[in-house]
C-alpha cells in the first residue's frame, strides 16, 4: 500500500467515525476524535478516550495528558508527528468516565482497520483499557514496560505490543512519572525487537527460531511461547541512539546495535539510502537483513 492510499483508507476511516451514531456516546460528543499521525509509522500508541480539550479539538492527546505524551516522546527523540495516535473509543465518555464495554466493542471495527491499515510493527497502549485490548487478562501493574506480541484477533498480528500507564495517571498521581518515564525509555529497544522479529531474526541479529517464516512474504509468525512477555534485556533498559529529526535518517556517525544481553554493540555503519538489504541466500542473507535492520533500527519508518 503507497502513502497516497494508506492515508486515504484512513481518512475513510475518520470519516465513518465522525459520522459514527453506533453508541450513546455520540448524543453528548462536540467532535469524535479519530486519531492523527503519519501514515508510514512503524509505531502506533492507543490511549483510552478522548477527554475534554480533545473533544472540543477533535484532535487525540491535546490536553495535560498530551503534553507529557509530547514530553515522553521528546525524552526518546521522537514527535507525535513520526508516530499515530488513537483511542479505543472515538468520542469522549461525558465527564471523563471510564469508556463502558459496550462503548468499547461499537468502536472496535475502527480500530482494527486503523490497526490493519497502519499494519505497525509495534503497539503502544496507553492505560488498562486499551491494555485490555492488545494483551488480554494482563494487569497494568505487571504489565507496564513489557512486551508481548500482539493477539491476532487486534489486527496486528505480526506486531508486538508494549504497555504503559496512561499519562494522565501520573498527572493524577505523581509518583507513577518516574515509572512513565523509565517504560518509555525502553519503546526505542522494543522497536528494535518488533523489527527482528518480523525479519526472522532474534535480538542477537542471529536466525531466530521463527526465521522459517522470511521463507514466504508476509508478516512473520507469532513466536513460540506468544502468550508470555518477550525479554527486551536482562537488565535496565539499553541506552539507544534515536535517529536524528531531519527526515528521520540515522545520525552520521552510526548508530549503536542492540545486543541480544541488553548491552550495546559496536556503532553500525552509518545508513546512506534507505531500501532493502542486498538479495541474498542463506546465512548471509540473515547476515545482511541483520545489517539492514540495524542501520535504521530507530528511525520510525520502514525502509522502502
Amino acid at each position: 500500500m503507497t502513502d497516497a492510499e494508506r492515508r486515504a483508507a484512513l481518512e475513510e476511516v475518520a470519516a465513518e467515525i465522525r459520522a459514527c451514531r453506533r453508541c450513546r456516546l455520540h448524543e453528548t460528543r462536540t467532535q469524535a476524535v479519530p486519531g492523527e499521525g503519519h501514515p508510514d509509522t512503524e509505531v502506533l500508541f492507543v490511549g483510552e478516550g478522548p477527554g475534554l480539550n480533545e473533544d472540543r479539538q477533535g484532535r487525540p492527546f491535546v490536553g495535560p495528558a498530551g503534553a507529557l505524551l509530547d514530553e515522553l516522546l521528546a525524552s526518546i527523540g521522537w514527535r507525535r508527528e513520526e508516530v499515530f495516535i488513537t483511542n479505543v473509543v472515538k468520542c469522549r465518555p461525558p465527564g471523563n468516565r471510564d469508556p463502558e464495554p459496550d462503548e468499547i466493542a461499537a468502536c472496535a471495527p475502527f480500530l482494527r482497520r486503523q490497526v490493519e491499515i497502519l499494519d505497525p510493527a509495534l503497539v503502544v497502549t496507553l492505560g488498562r483499557h486499551s491494555m485490555a485490548r492488545f494483551m488480554p487478562g494482563a494487569k497494568i501493574g505487571a504489565a507496564h514496560g513489557t512486551v508481548r506480541p500482539a493477539p491476532p484477533e487486534s489486527g496486528a498480528d505480526g506486531a508486538l505490543v508494549f504497555a504503559m500507564y496512561h499519562p494522565a495517571a501520573a498527572l493524577h498521581q505523581g509518583s507513577l512519572r518516574p515509572t512513565l518515564e523509565a517504560d518509555v525509555l525502553r519503546i526505542p529497544a522494543a522497536l528494535i525487537e518488533a523489527r527482528r522479529r518480523r525479519l526472522g531474526l532474534d535480538p542477537a541479529g542471529g536466525p531466530s527460531r521463527t526465521a522459517e517464516a522470511t521463507a514466504a512474504p508476509g508478516p512473520a509468525e507469532p513466536v513460540a511461547g506468544a502468550t508470555g512477555p518477550v525479554d527486551l534485556d536482562e537488565g535496565p533498559a539499553s541506552p539507544a541512539v534515536v535517529a536524528a529529526a531531519d527526515g528521520g535518517r540515522p545520525p552520521t556517525d552510526g548508530l549503536e546495535a542492540l545486543a541480544g544481553d541488553g548491552s550495546t554493540a559496536p556503532a553500525a555503519p552509518a545508513a546512506t539510502t534507505p531500501g532493502p538489504a542486498p538479495a541474498a541466500s542463506g546465512d548471509s542473507a540473515a547476515e545482511a537483513a541483520t545489517t539492514e535492520a540495524d542501520r535504521d533500527q530507530l528511525t520510525l519508518f520502514s525502509p522502502a
